[in-house]
């Protein structure tokens, strides 16, 4: 029997076709056993007891922890995996661009060759190996480059969170793919930054908030590291008269690695695959861990 999926606050007409397709039928809340929400934690109404599974539209859960937390019984599943290529392909973009120093020719007025660096021969700290940091090493393999990758667990080759202080003076660049939680605010701050070699390249496609934007700032001003790309800064917005703004050593994007027209198609693959796991009884892709913070 097809599953009964109610679609909100809003009923868009690709993912209502991607319901269906999974096997799923449109639904009323008040009838529904599941539900695609595309909205805000404030939004989403009290929750009919029939009801099993959320699925959300968003990868971090940092917004909807209380909301989970305030729903025992029901199963929250996340997107997160989903733009993992997109975004994955935006970080390597702002890697590449800061070692060869587009970020100052972007800037120039001027023809000012300069002495830049180059990917290939370099050590790159892939930190956080889940969907985007993977599909990241995929796409650093091809340059010849040594890859370090840090997780929670160290399965598989990675490095150990335990154990992440070894890296900060071994790697050229660094990634950041982890999510927000407690464990991970300011996960590069002063002491991280100190130790860092002074050509190296931090990219960040996560939480503004893994890096302290002070301590950055100083980093840069001082010319402690070679520069930063950020395509999620702290604050974010990051604020008009910002120093980052003016730094020569910081390229920054607007939160657009994960395009709205690449998601929407990302998102709807992910809703009509877990609509079908649903209805066959099996795991549902990216489900919700408290405990762990994603």
């Amino acid at each position: 029997m097809a599953p009964a999926i109610h679609l909100g606050p809003d009923a868009p007409e690709h993912l209502a076709n991607a319901i269906e397709a999974g096997g799923g039928t449109l639904t009323p809340l008040e009838d529904a056993e599941a539900v695609v929400w595309v909205g805000s934690p404030d939004d989403l109404p009290e929750l009919p007891a029939s009801v099993k599974w959320v699925q959300l539209q968003s990868a971090g859960i940092e917004h909807w922890v209380e909301r989970v937390r305030a729903t025992p019984g029901v199963t929250f599943t996340t997107a997160a995996g989903a733009y993992a290529a997109q975004v994955a392909e935006h970080a390597l973009g702002l890697l590449i661009a800061g070692i060869r120093n587009f970020n100052q020719y972007a800037r120039a007025w001027s023809w000012d060759p300069q002495d830049g660096g180059q990917l290939a021969g370099s050590t790159v700290a892939v930190i956080g190996a889940g969907g985007i940091g993977r599909a990241l090493i995929k796409r650093l393999e091809p340059h010849d480059v040594k890859i370090l990758a840090v997780t929670r667990s160290g399965r598989d080759g990675t490095i150990p969170v335990e154990r992440i202080g070894e890296i900060w003076g071994q790697a050229d660049h660094f990634v950041l793919c982890a999510p927000a939680t407690d464990e991970t605010r300011h996960l590069i701050g002063a002491p991280e930054l100190w130790v860092m070699k002074p050509h190296t390249w931090i990219v960040n496609i996560a939480r503004g908030s893994l890096i302290d934007t002070e301590a950055l700032v100083n980093a840069l001003s001082t010319r402690i590291i070679g520069g930063a790309a950020l395509d999620v800064t702290d604050p974010e917005p990051l604020p008009n008269g910002h120093p980052l703004w003016a730094s020569p050593h910081a390229l920054i994007t607007p939160h657009v690695a994960n395009t709205e027209s690449t998601m929407a198609r990302d998102l709807a693959d992910r809703v009509q695959e877990n609509v079908r796991r649903y209805a066959a009884g099996e795991e549902l892709l990216a489900p919700v861990d408290l405990g762990a913070g994603y």
